[in-house]
Parts: structure tokens; C-alpha cells; sequence
């Protein structure tokens, strides 16, 4: 079939192919155009190349809402040894980001008008809030401690009592209950601003210092950036005006006020992967493309061939590009540096293509004839063939690739399978017409390869028997131990190390603010809103317990804001206790009888005023925690009264699995230092689930590079079984045996070397078929070696060029990447040769 269609492509002049190429190009910069002009662009998510975990629909919002939440939220920490100092730089900064409202949204620190909306909110409903140690006291008949508690606030100079709140409320209950709601943090509120101690580290200042002597006071402010985190336009536009901002404040104060500002928030880590991963797009792209140049110049001495491999590559690129912002819109920064690579891979066409003509050139040249060798449209239907079942082979490790469900790799096998397509078709169509010039002599290059082949087969003639055994035996011992070394890492995690400035300087803002958010959170669920107040209120003993233990820091739980009815109902049984013996409590207390009246209508009126979800998340004290509430059909908690009465005359869903009639609530927690006994701890409360998204990405991870080890497998049997149409059953064997053995002592080597295999190493393996094959095809299809060894020794330098600067990558899943296929491409090299001695042995 290869053979009928190059009979078919060799019936078109040189013209007309030449055409069909600009057409095509055409095509694919039209298509560009059209994905620019739909929004497309460059994105430096590192989620967005992670697997989409299949969830049940509840599980999946409270990701999404989480995510929603925490993503774009930014914050900052104004540090000085001095607190006056370190306020007015909070304040400067503050007024300052709230002037960029193009950039951030919600500017805050101490939220007070978010204190007093708690208060406007929850005094009307007073008789039916009590906290926990208030209940124990009432239920236990210890009226006279709560009594003894009253009277110390009343001669007390710095007590809250006052004669308004005594005649509504005459034990003083509701002033520890707005205790209770307060966040539990280690801050406090300094002229409008949240200001925290941040602990001396330093040996030497703990040893001059006495041990409770604090260090640094920490101003904090908070914000929303406007647009994602990841979005590049939007992470420049808020660096910049933040720089502004902290610039203002270094020039406002005084030499001797001496501040400097911590931050923490996806901005930060999102801003430094974008520039870690634009510097080696463009450092190892560079390097790549100069290492190429310089190779195509010393192997053939004219610029004709360095122009045509400068088309190829140029060729290459606009189809990869093109392909991939047609298909998935945004193109993942990651993407462009696994694309680098593409043009060590795309060059190789120009590579065989050059060297068969020199090959032929030296053939025809030692005759009497005296003429230049084939023309440029028979040496492209000379590597026609072995170009075909390369393309085909390489492609076929891309889409393996492309099958893992990770976005951003199958982003990297569309960005490079159309690269190759690309520069294999401006082989095919434009190499006849524009790469027809005369060829200057190449006898000293292929000399070389030669002299290089001639050593290799010198080496594998000798290699039978015994010695050819005891090599063997070798091999494979040195294979077993490195494989036996061989660990795995599937922790996302490691995917994704950001700068030690970005990490310890966040890690110092979380220690201030009490840990602050992680990744994990718990969702609880019931089917009922009623069920579920109850059973966050049955998980709040668990988390105080665990907060006190050190295994969390601190959490989030909408049972401290929003009581059950069952508790509210429990608060103004017990109160009445107090209300329907009202006079001698007043006597005992020392107040006015005159109060007893009014109060006791209150208490009488207040029977049926209780907080609702509905008032709760309609309120300003609520809007904060909306998020928390998942509703049965996704809506905001505001429609929660309308679901419920559908709930009343249609027949609901109780299936565990479905989302349709489910309540859910998130619990944010922060600060973990122990996740195995916070999940033993939550494990035997019912609809109390951890929910841990980097764990299942990674158990995910661990899933597909085992399956994509097994499409490894499956690979080599399909390219066996097409090869053997063609070479026949033994020669197939051997063909696809090189990249099958050089992916095994690949495997060794990273065992010897002690890194952890990874789905990414995996993922490059694959490659390390495709690119093998193509070495061996061109070895079986040749019938002069000298040609091909030259094609292959250039091809194999520039794609360790490629790749083996991707080993040097500071992003891990690129240097996983990178590493893995510079021992596969250089072990490959090393084997490929003996295919030319096996087609000899067996001619």
C-alpha cells in the first residue's frame, strides 16, 4: 500500500506539489487565525494538565466551589519589628489595592461591619442560641454559676454590661455566644487591621531573646484577584500594581522603619511556574534550535540544507500550533516546553532525506558518469517508505499518549503528532521543488558513519556462543538490579515544586494566621437540611478534639453559625428555666423587678423565631458562608425554602450516588499535620467524608502509568505484527526488540540512579518506541548503511539536544520527561545499528 501510493504521489510534478504544500499552509494559518480570533491563548494552570476525577455530582461541586473560592484569593503580610509600623504599611497597602480595582476585589483586614452584622443578625434570635458550656450549665441545674458569671461582669470596670443589654438579656448570654462565633485565630484587631506575632526563628535571636519573648508583628491584608490566578494577562496586570503597592509603602516610610511584606495564594506559585516555564520555552528552545543549526551546517556545508530545515521546523510548528488551539482553545505553558522537544523529532525528515542524496551521490560519483546523484524527487521516494511506517509509528506513541486522561498530555501528542504530520508532508510536497540544488560532496560524513557502522557490526559478529551468552547474562543481571531498585512516585505533589522564596514565605503567613486553608476538606451530606445541621453539629466535638491533639490547626464548620433546629429548640427549653423563674433571678442579680414583664413577653414572643438556612444565607452575617451550602439541585442557598416544599409533593431520589435530592456541606479545614488520623477520626461518623483531590489525582496517576506501561506492551505487539507484512516475522522482532530493550535499561538506569518512576516516565517511554522504530525502519529499509547511519547519528543528537535539555528542567514532570527519553534515544542509538548487520547477516 506505502509503495502504490508512492507511485501514485510520484505522478505529480514537482509544481503541483509544491502547491498543495502552500495550500495546506494556508489552511492550517487560516485555522490559527480563526482560534485566535475565538479568545485562544496561553494558560500556566498545572491543574489544568491533571486528570478530571470522576466524582458523584455533590463530591464534584464542593470541588468546584472550593476551588471557586481559594483559587483566585491572595494574602499578605505586612512584617516590622515594630506593630505601629507594620499597621501603617497594612493601611497603605490596603488603600492602595483597593485603588486597582481592575486587579483586586474584596481589599480587606479586620472585617468589623462583618462583626457587626453577627450582632444585628443573631440578637433577635438570642433565645434560642446558647454555646456549649452554657447548655452543660442549664441542663446540669447550675443557674447559680451562670449568676456568679453576671455579677463578675457587673462590678467589673472593664466588663461589657450595660443597662440596655441587662434589659434584654439579664444573664449576659448573648456576649459569650458572639464570643463563640468570633474565628478562633491568633489574631487580633489593631485599628481596623488584623495583626499577628510571628515567633523569632532564628537560634541566635532565641538564645539573646528570653523564650516568650515575641518577634515580628505581621499586619495582614486579604484580597480577591479579578480574573484566574493562572491566566498570564491577569497574573501580570496584578503583580504589577502589587509591586506598585509595596513600592509606595518602601518610599512612605522612614530608613529606620524597616518592612517587608510576605504573601501567600495561588497568584504567587501560578506566576512563578509561568516565569520558570517562558524561561525554558525560550532558554531550551534556543539551545535546541542552535544545537540543530550547528549540526545541519558541519554534516552538509550549505545553507540550502540549513534553509530547508529551518522551513521543516518553521512548517512543524504552524501545524502544531494551529491543531492544538483549534482543539482545546487554551495552550498549556507546559505544552510549549514538551513542544521544544518537536523539533528534534521534525528535523530527522530532513535529515534522511539529505543523506540518502549524499549517499547516492557518493555511489554514482565513483562511477564514469561523473553526474550529482539522484534528484530531490527520487531521494523523497527513496525515504518515502521508511517515512510513512516511521510517521505511522511515532504518531501511534502520541496517541497513546493522547489516551491518558490527562488534558495537558493530550494537549503535548496533538501539539506533536501534528508537528510531525507537518513537517512529514513539507518532505513529501515541497522538498522535491525547493530542496532540489546541487549537493556539495559529503564523502568525510559518511566516511565517518562508515567507519562507525563498520565498528558496531565489528563488535556484534564476535558476540555468539559463550561470550554472546555471558554478555547476555550480564545485561540481564545489571537489568534485574536496577529494576529491583526501582521505586514509584505517583504524588502530584511532585509535579509541581515552586520556588523556596514562594513556599517559606507563605509557610510564614500560615503559621501567623493559624494554618490557614488546605487542599483537603470535609463534605458532609444528608438528605435533609435538618439531618445535616445535625451532623455537622455531631462532628464539631471531633474537630475541637482534633485541633487539641495538633493534628488540625483550625476549620470552618457552618454548625458553629447555623444551629439545628433541634438545637435551637434544646437553647430556649433550657433558658426557660431562667424566664419562668424570672423575679428571683432578677432579685438575686440585683436588678429592677420592673424588667421581669417585658422580658418575659420577649422570651414567650420569640417561640416560634428561629434561624432558618433561608434568613441565615439571605443575611450579610451569612453571604460569607454561602459557599459551604450546597443545595439538593445546585442552586444558592436563598432558593432553599423552595426546594424543600418541592421536596413535600414530588417523590425525591435517595440513592446514595445521586446529587438529586442531597444536602451537602463543606467543612474547611487548615493546618493539617496528621491526614491518616484525621481520616480515622471522621471515619465512623456517618455522611462525614474527607475529600482529598491531590490523593485521588494521584491514585489516578498511579492507575494510568500502569495502564500506559501495558499500552507500551500492546505497542510493540501491534508494530510487530504491521512490520512483519512487510520485513517478515524474524526481521519484525528485531526491529521492534531494540526499543523494547532499550526501555527496559532505561527502567534500570532510573532504578540506578534512584529516581522514582512516574507517569510521566511511562509517558516518555512510549516515545522512546516511536523514535526507536523509526531508527530500526530506516536501518531494515536501507541497503546502504552509511546513509542512514549518518541520518540516524544526526537525528539521535538532535533529539538528545531536544530532550536531554528537558532533563535539565526545573519543573519535575518535564525533567522526568527529559530524563527518561535522553536514556532511551542514546541506548536506542547504541542498538539500532546491529539492524544493519542483522539484514546483512541474513542477505
Amino acid at each position: 500500500m506505502i509503495l502504490n501510493l508512492s507511485d501514485r504521489l510520484g505522478r505529480l510534478s514537482a509544481n503541483t506539489r509544491l502547491v498543495i504544500w502552500l495550500v495546506l499552509l494556508a489552511a492550517m494559518a487560516l485555522l490559527a487565525a480563526q482560534a485566535l480570533s475565538r479568545g485562544a491563548g496561553v494558560q500556566s494552570d498545572i491543574l489544568a494538565m491533571l486528570p478530571k476525577i470522576q466524582e458523584d455530582p455533590l463530591t464534584q461541586r464542593a470541588i468546584d466551589r472550593v476551588e471557586q473560592q481559594l483559587a483566585n484569593r491572595i494574602y499578605l503580610g505586612v512584617v516590622s519589628p515594630d506593630q505601629a509600623t507594620a499597621v501603617k504599611g497594612a493601611k497603605q497597602l490596603l488603600s492602595a489595592l483597593q485603588g486597582a480595582p481592575e486587579a483586586f476585589t474584596q481589599v480587606q483586614s479586620a472585617d468589623m461591619q462583618g462583626a457587626q452584622a453577627l450582632n444585628r443578625f443573631y440578637f433577635p434570635y438570642r433565645f434560642h442560641l446558647l454555646t456549649a458550656q452554657q447548655k452543660d450549665l442549664l441542663a446540669n441545674g447550675q443557674l447559680a454559676k451562670l449568676e456568679a458569671n453576671t455579677l463578675a461582669q457587673l462590678y467589673n470596670a472593664f466588663g461589657y454590661a450595660n443597662s440596655q443589654l441587662l434589659s434584654q438579656d439579664p444573664l449576659l448570654l448573648y456576649p459569650e455566644l458572639l464570643k463563640q462565633l468570633s474565628p478562633q485565630r491568633r489574631l487580633k484587631v489593631v485599628d481596623g487591621i488584623l495583626v499577628g506575632q510571628e515567633l523569632a526563628q532564628d537560634a541566635s535571636v532565641r538564645t539573646s531573646l528570653n523564650k516568650d519573648t515575641q518577634g515580628n508583628s505581621v499586619a495582614i491584608v486579604m484580597a480577591q484577584g479579578v480574573g484566574s490566578a493562572f491566566n498570564p494577562k491577569a497574573q501580570e496586570l496584578q503583580l504589577a500594581r502589587l509591586e506598585e503597592a509595596i513600592s509606595q509603602i518602601q518610599q512612605s516610610l522612614e530608613p529606620e522603619q524597616e518592612v517587608t511584606v510576605i504573601k501567600g495564594g495561588a497568584l504567587f506559585h501560578a506566576a512563578a511556574a509561568t516565569t520558570q516555564a517562558k524561561r525554558e520555552v525560550s532558554s531550551l528552545g534556543l539551545a535546541s534550535l542552535i544545537g540543530v543549526t550547528l549540526l545541519v551546517w558541519l554534516a552538509f556545508r550549505s545553507i540550502m540544507p540549513l534553509t530547508i530545515a529551518a522551513l521543516t521546523i518553521a512548517t512543524s510548528l504552524l501545524f502544531a500550533l494551529s491543531a492544538t488551539l483549534w482543539i482545546f482553545t487554551q495552550v498549556h505553558l507546559l505544552t510549549l516546553v514538551f513542544g521544544t522537544s518537536l523539533i528534534g523529532i521534525a528535523i530527522d525528515y530532513s535529515f534522511h532525506f539529505y543523506c540518502e542524496r549524499l549517499q547516492s551521490q557518493k555511489a554514482v560519483s565513483g562511477t564514469a558518469t561523473q553526474t550529482t546523484g539522484i534528484t530531490a524527487t527520487d531521494a523523497v521516494a527513496r525515504v518515502f517508505p521508511a517515512a510513512s511506517l516511521a510517521l505511522l509509528t511515532t504518531v501511534i506513541a502520541y496517541l497513546a499518549i493522547g489516551l491518558t486522561p490527562f488534558p495537558g498530555m493530550q494537549q503535548v501528542a496533538v501539539f506533536c503528532a501534528a508537528g510531525l504530520l507537518g513537517a512529514y508532508l513539507t518532505l513529501i510536497f515541497a522538498y522535491p521543488k525547493l530542496a532540489n540544488s546541487t549537493m556539495r560532496p559529503g564523502d568525510r560524513a559518511l566516511g565517518l558513519a562508515a567507519r562507525y557502522l563498520n565498528a558496531m557490526q565489528a563488535i556484534a559478529r564476535p558476540i555468539n556462543g559463550a561470550k554472546g551468552i555471558a554478555i547476555a547474562l550480564g545485561l540481564l543481571l545489571l537489568t534485574i538490579f536496577g529494576l529491583n531498585r526501582l521505586g514509584v512516585n505517583d504524588d502530584i505533589r511532585a509535579l509541581q515544586q515552586s520556588p523556596l522564596s514562594v513556599t517559606q514565605s507563605e509557610q510564614r503567613l500560615r503559621q501567623v494566621m493559624s494554618g490557614g486553608t488546605d487542599n483537603q476538606f470535609i463534605l458532609v451530606r444528608a438528605e435533609t437540611a435538618e439531618a445535616l445541621l445535625t451532623r455537622l453539629e455531631v462532628l464539631s466535638p471531633t474537630l475541637a478534639s482534633l485541633q487539641h491533639q495538633g493534628v488540625l490547626g483550625n476549620s470552618v464548620n457552618l454548625a458553629r453559625y447555623l444551629p439545628s433546629q433541634a438545637s435551637q429548640l434544646e437553647a430556649y427549653r433550657l433558658q426557660g428555666q431562667i424566664y419562668h423563674k424570672l423575679p428571683e433571678v432578677l432579685a438575686r442579680l440585683g436588678l429592677d423587678d420592673d424588667l421581669a414583664p417585658s422580658l418575659m413577653e420577649n422570651f414567650e414572643a420569640s417561640a416560634n423565631e428561629a434561624i432558618t438556612p433561608d434568613n441565615f444565607f439571605a443575611s450579610r452575617a451569612g453571604e460569607l458562608f454561602v459557599p459551604l451550602w450546597l443545595a439538593p439541585d445546585g442552586t444558592d442557598a436563598q432558593a432553599h425554602a423552595q426546594i424543600q416544599a418541592q421536596a413535600q409533593t414530588q417523590p425525591s431520589d435517595k440513592t446514595s450516588g445521586s446529587d438529586g435530592a442531597t444536602y451537602g456541606a463543606i467543612v474547611l479545614l487548615g493546618g493539617i499535620t496528621d491526614l491518616e488520623a484525621l481520616t480515622q477520626a471522621i471515619s465512623p461518623l456517618s455522611g462525614v467524608t474527607l475529600v482529598d483531590k491531590v490523593q485521588d489525582i494521584s491514585d489516578v496517576m498511579a492507575k494510568y502509568r500502569s495502564l500506559t506501561l501495558s499500552l507500551l506492551g500492546l505497542a510493540l505487539v501491534v508494530a510487530g505484527l504491521i512490520f512483519s507484512l512487510r520485513f517478515g516475522l524474524k526481521m519484525a522482532l528485531w526491529i521492534t526488540a531494540v526499543p523494547a530493550l532499550a526501555a527496559l535499561l532505561t527502567l534500570a538506569g532510573l532504578g540506578l540512579a534512584g529516581s522514582p518512576l512516574t507517569l510521566f516516565h511511562a509517558l516518555a517511554l512510549i516515545l522512546v518506541f516511536g523514535i526507536g522504530v523509526d531508527y530500526s525502519l530506516f536501518f531494515a529499509e536501507s541497503h546502504r548503511g552509511e546513509g542512514v547511519m549518518m541520518a540516524v547519528f544526526m537525528s539521535a543528537c538532535s533529539t538528545l539536544m531536544a530532550f536531554g535539555l528537558l532533563a535539565f528542567s526545573q519543573t519535575p514532570a518535564i525533567h522526568y520527561f527529559g530524563l527518561t527519553l535522553l536514556l532511551g534515544i542514546g541506548l536506542t542509538f547504541v542498538l539500532s545499528p546491529f539492524i544493519h548487520t542483522l539484514t546483512r547477516i541474513d542477505k
